[in-house]
């Protein structure tokens, strides 16, 4: 569900911030924003969801840089001011490209990689292949299949999903330290779902929050969600 901006639109938010581009090697051309903390402990990789785009998840990640954190969010291709050709190889090989732009200025025990929803599973996709701080994951999905069955099951989407996105199979590889959040009413990606990705990883160094009657886009109401989100990033 992405949502198109004009190539002069000028975004506007209460934080300091700098807008860039990034050239992938097909030509896509990647826009992304990089807001910055008064005096940052880190930078957080940030893989937002399937809808809208960074006039939106800009205001979003704000917060974030209170907590003493740069964020670093990008615009998938056709989202936004971002181009190219849309693929599952290509948003895993995107994800990459902005992970080594950000090591260039953070060592990789300084980022933490953060992906929602769809986000996740390409957030963790990422982290398997590489060695960051942390990987926090707000409303994941054990894989984009099961949840389409869930929310489709009169539809043969087994056949019909261009994209797979198995989670649970990168979450698999990831050695590093991994946080999940979830609400227990989400009716987009169930709470089941997350809870079976959490149990899916094969390490100790995992801890799930259940946000008790958090959906799937309003965590950021719930105290229980930013106490969570301040015990990680302190």
């Amino acid at each position: 569900m992405p949502t198109k901006l004009p190539e002069d639109h000028v975004y506007t938010f209460n934080a300091e911030f700098e807008e860039l581009f990034l050239s992938a090697p097909d030509g896509a051309r990647l826009n992304a924003l990089k807001f910055y903390a008064e005096n940052p402990k880190g930078l957080i990789l940030y893989f937002h969801g399937n809808a809208g785009d960074l006039s939106r998840w800009g205001r979003i990640v704000v917060p974030f840089t209170d907590l003493g954190y740069d964020v670093l969010i990008m615009d998938y291709r056709t989202y936004g001011k971002s181009t190219g050709k849309l693929s599952e190889k290509a948003l895993y090989a995107d994800a990459q490209l902005f992970y080594d732009r950000a090591l260039e200025k953070y060592a990789a025990q300084d980022i933490i990689i953060y992906g929602r929803s769809l986000g996740a599973s390409i957030a963790t996709h990422l982290a398997s292949n590489n060695n960051p701080k942390k990987l926090i994951l707000e409303t994941p999905f054990y894989s984009l299949q099961e949840t389409a069955q869930e929310r489709f099951p009169f539809l043969p989407t087994k056949q019909l999903l261009k994209y797979k996105m198995p989670s649970f199979k990168f979450i698999q590889k990831v050695s590093r330290p991994i946080r999940i959040f979830h609400g227990t009413k989400d009716n987009v990606v169930s709470y089941e779902s997350g809870k079976k990705l959490f149990e899916s990883i094969l390490h100790d160094h995992k801890k799930m929050y259940t946000i008790e009657d958090g959906g799937h886009n309003n965590l950021s109401d719930f105290e229980t969600y930013w106490e969570g989100i301040r015990k990680e990033l302190r």
